[in-house]
This record gives C-alpha cells, structure tokens and sequence, in this order.
C-alpha cells in the first residue's frame, strides 16, 4: 500500500500554520469585526443573523469562512493523495496541484483581497503595511508628479498615521526605484478604473505568476507541489502578502531569473535571467547578496568569456538605466535613505531591533537609545565573509543551481542576523530561497554555452 507523500504532510503543517499565524495577527486589529460588517460583499454573502452567529474572537466571520474552505480544500488534498494510486500519477499530479492552488486562493490571495477592501472603507493607513504599501504608493505620487522619493519626507502622508514607534521611515524611502516605477502603470490603470489605488494589486499580480512559474523550477512530483506549497504557505511571507510587505515582488524577479536559466535554456535564458536578476537588484538590498553566486554560476558554465561579459553586460545596463537616473538626481538622497538610514550612520536612523544579535547588544546595554550607532558592520564582515567564501568554494566544486541559491540564502541570514535588525519578514524570503535551493531541478538548465576561447 502507498505510503502518505511527504508533500501531503508539509501542505498539512503549512497550513496549520498559516492560518493559526493569520488568526492571531487579527487580534491586533480590534475594529476588524465592526469593519467587515460594514462591507457591502458581507451583506450580499451573509444575513443578519449568520453574522451574528459567526461571530467569533478569534476573527471576522467572512474571515472565519475562509478558514473553512481552506481546511475543506485540504482536506480534498489528502484524499487525492490517499488515492493518487489509483488515480494515476499524472492525474494525481494534476488534482493535487489545482486543489494547493485553490488552498493558497483561500487562505493568501482572498485574506489580501478582504484587507484590500478594508483599507478602501477604513482609511490609507489601516489594514496594511507602511513602508510595502502606503510609502510606496507616495513615493509613486511624488515621482509622478516629477518629485524625488528620495529627497521628498512623508510626514504629511498616510504614513504619519501607521504605527506606534519611532517612525523613522517618515524620513526615508528605503526601497530601490523598480519598486515604484514598474508600479506606476498599474497606479494610473487603476485610478482611471476604479477611482483608487492598492500597491497590493500588483504584490498579488506578481505572487501568482510567481506560483504558476514555480512548478517549472522543480523536476519530480513531488517536488513541484512541495515547493509551490511553501513559496504559496510560506508562513511569514504569507502574512507579507495579506499586509503588503513587498518581499515577495523582490521573490518574483529572481524566480523568474531562475525559471529562465531552467527552461530556456541557451544565451535567450540566460539574456533574460540577467534582466530578470536586475530587476530584483533594482527592488530591495537583499537582492544584491544573490549576484556573486550567479555570476560565479555563469562563468564557470563552460562558456565563452564574451558570453559571460554579455551577461554581465545586460545585468548592468538593466540597473544601471533604473538606479542612475535616481543617483544623478540627488546620489546623497539616495545613499541615505537606502544605506544610511539601514547601517545606523544617518542622522534619523532605523532603530536597533529584530531577532538577531542585535537584541544582545540591547540587552547588554552596549547602547543608550535604540536610535543610536553601533558597529554591526564589523559582525557582519567578521562572519559574513568567511561564510561567502566557504559557500563560493563549495560552488566551484560543485556549480548547480542549488549551490548557487544556499549560498545566498546562508550569507543573507548571516549577514542580517548580525545586522542592526533582523525583521520577521527577512526569514520569510530566506526561507523562500532555501525551499528553491531544496528543490530547484537540476540538468535541464546544463546545454552548454560555446566553448572557452
């Protein structure tokens, strides 16, 4: 008799813990239940008195539904694998995929969706997150209306309303420019359709392509519906989503990077895998760790040096036509708010907080402020650079994707864990990279280039 498959298992614990995360972050929104009441959708779904039996303290009811058709769905789940057998692999395959799409729609995208109507009933700095989201929309305002986002501080915007603590970032835009430039079409189309706008739009546009590219990336099985099962229940990176952490639009491109070198295979894949890998550079820093490995990875490919140098080449006219424009605009604005404010050296900088070593240096009182600065960038060359070199060894001996994805994903957490934070949101996307190290399909991607001249 077949045994359980092991992605049934993770599917079950990924959703356990998904929705167990998502229920407890509702019990800091104290006005959620009158909210939702408040939806026209809720009225047209539920009568008076269904609302006033599903209320519950743990969530609202529509939310409390969803619950149910995610567990539903899962449940189908592990009866499609109970009976893959006789099913048939491919049928089992294709069953079990459609039905952790639909758990991902029940338990991710509709949550991100009823946010989304929240925050359009509720006001710009409800139901979201300040920096993916609110300040993200106001650097796009401001870059349309030919300010920069960089200069510009938001004290007079949403974001003076979001939050509780030091609210450094009011003067500070810390994400790169693709952030907002790819956003802007989308902002236009959606004000001249709807009247307004949600920069979660896009995160969930990008999300979803993300998941239907991702069982391209993995060879058995198995394999693929693990994978989708993570990238898509990702506990962290989850409420990322609903909330709108931009993590995950940072995720798209360098899965896409790498669903290009998988299946296209040749100099077309690798064109676009370097355009796709600029675009995430051109997002957010925690890109910039995974450009060493690739390009080690390329060059050791067996290929021509010029095609490396073409490379090379369309990865640096990629960043450099989104992020020079910026630095000539104001180069010291920028520096600030993406390096500055970070490091601790600017003179409004991020706090000193997380789940790293930096809580160590609080609670040693190494400190006066948390607004103060420390030297984290001696931790993190001190155990950084031993660890990238170790990881750019193992690389040489052994140059697969995989290698290439666990080396970044290792020097990212090591970097950041001896860093001035180490935010929730950070271990989400790591895991995600991990989980593509885990079981991005080897070969498919090994045509080899021209030979060395």
């Amino acid at each position: 008799m077949p045994r359980i498959s092991r992605d049934a298992v993770l599917v079950l614990v990924l959703v356990l813990a998904r929705v167990r995360i998502d229920t407890l972050a509702h019990l800091v929104l104290p006005q959620r239940h009158q909210d939702v009441a408040r939806l026209p959708l809720t009225h047209y779904l539920l009568s008076p008195k269904a609302l006033e039996l599903l209320q519950d303290w743990l969530t609202d009811p529509l939310s409390l539904l969803l619950i149910s058709v995610t567990f539903g769905l899962t449940l189908l789940y592990l009866i499609a694998d109970a009976v893959k057998e006789r099913l048939g692999s491919p049928w089992a395959y294709r069953v079990k995929l459609g039905l952790l799409y639909g758990v991902v729609i029940s338990s991710v995208v509709a949550s991100s969706v009823l946010l989304v109507m929240l925050r359009h009933i509720s006001g710009p700095a409800s139901y979201t997150h300040d920096g993916g989201v609110i300040q993200t929309e106001e650097a796009l305002k401001f870059f349309l209306a030919g300010k920069n986002p960089y200069v510009e501080d938001y004290v007079n915007t949403p974001m003076a309303e979001w939050g509780l603590d030091y609210k450094t970032a009011l003067y500070h835009f810390p994400y790169l420019p693709w952030t907002f430039t790819f956003s802007t079409p989308f902002y236009l189309l959606s004000e001249r359709l709807l009247g307004w706008y949600d920069q979660r739009f896009v995160y969930l546009l990008l999300f979803i392509l993300m998941l239907i590219l991702a069982p391209g990336l993995a060879g058995k099985p198995e394999d693929k519906l693990s994978l989708v099962a993570v990238l898509g229940l990702n506990p962290i990176m989850g409420v990322d989503v609903i909330f709108g952490q931009n993590d995950s639009f940072v995720l798209f491109w360098v899965a896409l990077s790498l669903w290009a070198l998988v299946k296209l295979k040749g100099h077309k894949g690798l064109m676009l895998s370097a355009t796709s890998l600029a675009l995430a550079c051109a997002s957010k820093p925690t890109a910039w760790f995974l450009v060493p490995f690739y390009f080690l990875y390329v060059w050791n490919q067996g290929g021509k040096r010029s095609t490396f140098l073409q490379t090379l080449g369309v990865f640096a006219l990629v960043g450099g036509m989104l992020v020079l424009p910026f630095a000539a605009w104001n180069l010291d604005a920028m520096v600030d708010d993406i390096w500055r404010w970070s490091s601790g050296t600017a003179e409004v900088s991020y706090q000193i907080r997380g789940w790293g070593i930096a809580n160590f240096v609080l609670a040693l009182g190494l400190v006066n402020s948390r607004l103060d600065y420390f030297p984290f960038w001696v931790l993190e060359v001190a155990f950084g650079l031993p660890v990238a070199i170790l990881m750019a060894w193992r690389q040489l001996r052994d140059n697969r994707l995989s290698n290439v994805l666990y080396g970044y994903g290792l020097l990212l957490f090591v970097f950041l864990y001896f860093s001035r934070f180490l935010n929730e949101n950070y271990l989400g996307y790591i895991l995600a990279i991990l989980a593509l190290a885990l079981w991005i399909e080897e070969g498919s991607f090994s045509t080899p280039l021209e030979n060395k001249t």
